[in-house]
């Protein structure tokens, strides 16, 4: 039986309040409510200066899904937020959310010279139960398990090769 098709949607780059607090939302509702996370962490100091994706359906522009992407001062991207609301994960939205951030990652690492060895360090503190997904796109762990939030979490790392046009390369 195959999955059914996912009903006509969009991936945006949050670009104002009022959609960052539609990320918000998504967030608290999957990871609060659902998940049982403190509802005081969801919303952090890292979130002003991150790049926040939502994924929304068309025409309605109904909000069902968000990721969050971090460049770090030393050079690597954290993927971190994935959440897409519970009666929508059937149509896989998280890989068009994680692939929509590869592809933000890459240009941006491009744009500012931040690709060594053609390849860009993306991280993400899975929660254990989704490292699977992680590894689709191959994501690795690395090191420990660790506690974050009160819930265990294994670091997943990814060198995401990154394609540049010959001679531009660092």
């Amino acid at each position: 039986m195959s999955a059914p098709s996912p009903p006509a949607h969009e991936v945006i780059l949050v670009t104002s309040d009022d959609l960052i607090q539609q990320c918000y939302d998504i967030r608290i509702n999957v990871f609060h409510y659902e998940q049982g996370f403190p509802l005081e962490t969801e919303i952090d100091d890292l979130d002003p200066g991150a790049t926040h994706f939502l994924l929304r359906l068309v025409p309605s522009l109904k909000p069902i899904g968000t990721i969050r992407g971090i460049k770090s001062p030393e050079g690597y991207y954290k993927l971190s937020r994935l959440a897409v609301l519970k009666d929508y994960r059937q149509f896989k939205f998280g890989r068009k959310l994680v692939l929509t951030l590869h592809d933000w990652v890459k240009t941006d690492a491009l744009v500012h010279k931040t690709v060594e060895n053609d390849v860009v360090r993306v991280i993400s503190h899975s929660q254990l139960y989704v490292k699977g997904f992680y590894a689709k796109f191959g994501y690795v762990e690395e090191g420990e398990e660790f506690d974050e939030e009160g819930d265990p979490h294994q670091k997943m790392v990814l060198h995401l090769p990154i394609s540049t046009p010959q001679g531009n390369s660092n």
